[in-house]
């Protein structure tokens, strides 16, 4: 492996191109770039100063300059593409959510496993500054016993039912897209459920227009969420101790200032650190270092965790009757 560490873009669409917008802006190394046509993957090329454009993403997993390829395509696609990366010998990047459900979380992390490469979700709300610092509050027991997470995820997106979100086929719905984020900081403060209990109603195009999930964790605690495709929300998060709260102010899942209440409502803290991007260049400087420290997984996000992750929407999924074509 080179000093840098060469990053490779399976994919072209959005979030691609906000990905490798916040790698670059963070000095990190993309190299390569692959799509199912050789256009595409020029255009992405010529538009980020990325040196070599694949005409398809088995030349991209194939291609000895990269070392860790970034999976970007829709959700059906996640497996088939981390497990092609996978046997082109490269550690990878999977954009949430992981996989389609568990099962194919699991023969992805056996393949990495196998394979001796490092395999992550990109959950990338996991490895920003405020998250890190809310941690550092709660195990230093600012918060007291800390037994509440509540978080709603509710935005007003495209009604096209031709679009990836209305789209049962693509994974659409609000729990894969939306719903994955407060599931996720529920179990990174509270540990995975104990109990689950879901609610949905679903929209014409067959995916879940709005879902609501009430989770009980180990001790008794709860977890309370919220996500909607067609309607905006506060979308708002708080961590509810018998000490103290916090308050993390709207798109609390983005770089967003939080603060720290006594239960008489002081304010104990207030953390605000701007950050120069949207913020994904934090998951990739942390894969990097795993990578360069010979280990096999980060600590903030365990292949295990996004495995049982993926259980607990395949159980949501299973309260609700959300069944996706290609299972």
């Amino acid at each position: 492996m080179s000093e840098s560490i060469r990053w490779g873009i399976l994919g072209t669409g959005w979030i691609a191109e906000t990905f490798v917008a916040d790698l670059l802006a963070a000095g990190l190394s993309v190299t390569a770039v692959g799509s199912r046509s050789q256009e595409s993957a020029d255009a992405f090329a010529s538009r980020f100063g990325i040196a070599t454009a694949h005409p398809s993403y088995e030349a991209l997993a194939a291609d000895p300059e990269v070392d860790v390829v970034y999976v970007a395509t829709p959700h059906p696609l996640h497996a088939e593409n981390a497990l092609l990366a996978i046997a082109g010998g490269k550690h990878v990047l999977v954009e949430k959510p992981f996989t389609l459900n568990a099962a194919e979380a699991q023969q992805v992390a056996d393949a990495a496993a196998a394979a001796g490469v490092v395999v992550m979700e990109a959950m990338w709300t996991r490895f920003l500054p405020h998250m890190a610092r809310l941690r550092e509050i709660i195990a230093a027991g600012t918060l007291g016993e800390v037994r509440t997470v509540i978080a709603d995820h509710d935005q007003k997106l495209p009604s096209d039912p031709a679009h990836r979100i209305n789209n049962l086929a693509l994974g659409g719905g609000g729990l894969l897209d939306l719903a994955i984020y407060p599931v996720s900081f529920a179990v990174d403060v509270l540990g995975l459920p104990t109990r689950i209990l879901a609610h949905a109603t679903m929209s014409a195009t067959g995916v879940d227009r709005q879902t609501a999930l009430i989770f009980e964790h180990e001790g008794g605690r709860q977890s309370i969420s919220h996500s909607a495709i067609d309607a905006s929300g506060p979308v708002r998060a708080a961590v509810i101790g018998t000490d103290a709260w916090v308050d993390i102010e709207r798109w609390w899942y983005n770089p967003t200032p939080f603060t720290v209440f006594s239960p008489e409502g002081e304010v104990l803290e207030r953390f605000d650190q701007p950050v120069e991007s949207r913020g994904m260049q934090f998951q990739a400087i942390e894969l990097e270092r795993v990578i360069r420290a010979g280990e096999s997984e980060s600590p903030l996000l365990p292949i295990a965790e996004t495995v049982a992750i993926m259980a607990v929407l395949d159980e949501v999924r299973e309260q609700i009757g959300l069944r996706f074509p290609s299972e």
